[in-house]
């Protein structure tokens, strides 16, 4: 039969369920949806004044940013806020704003957030050992 590595987030030392567990697949991607949509109405109604062709350009760029600063100061961005998320340093304190520029700059890069190991965590995760939990 096949190895047994336990529940994720078990290697990390992390709990099974409940505050501090890695956070669900659906709550993640849900928190990402939220942040996009926020970022594009942004973009949409006060920063390309409606222009479709320009917003396009201006969600990254948003959506960078308001991950660097929200995380950076919060530990988490309004979607993850709104769903119980955050994103912590692997050693249980708040990432730090290397860690959370570095995550952004590659979560917006779309292919290393595809990537996921055993425990459930994107490649941009283990890039700057962080991990979201739930609160």
């Amino acid at each position: 039969m096949g190895a047994d590595f336990g529940y994720r987030g078990k290697r990390l030392g992390l709990p099974e369920e409940g505050p501090g567990s890695i956070a669900g697949t659906g709550r993640r991607l849900a928190a990402v949806a939220i942040d996009w949509m926020l970022c594009y109405l942004i973009a949409y109604a006060l920063i390309a004044g409606r222009h479709l062709e320009q917003v396009n350009i201006w969600i990254s760029v948003l959506f960078f940013l308001v991950s660097v600063l929200t995380l950076a100061t919060a530990g988490a961005t309004p979607g993850k806020k709104l769903l119980g998320l955050r994103v912590v340093s692997l050693n249980g304190g708040r990432a730090g704003f290397g860690q959370v520029a570095l995550r952004s700059f590659l979560l917006v890069l779309v292919v290393p957030a595809l990537i996921w190991d055993r425990d459930g965590r994107g490649m941009h995760d283990k890039a700057v050992a962080t991990v979201e939990v739930r609160v």
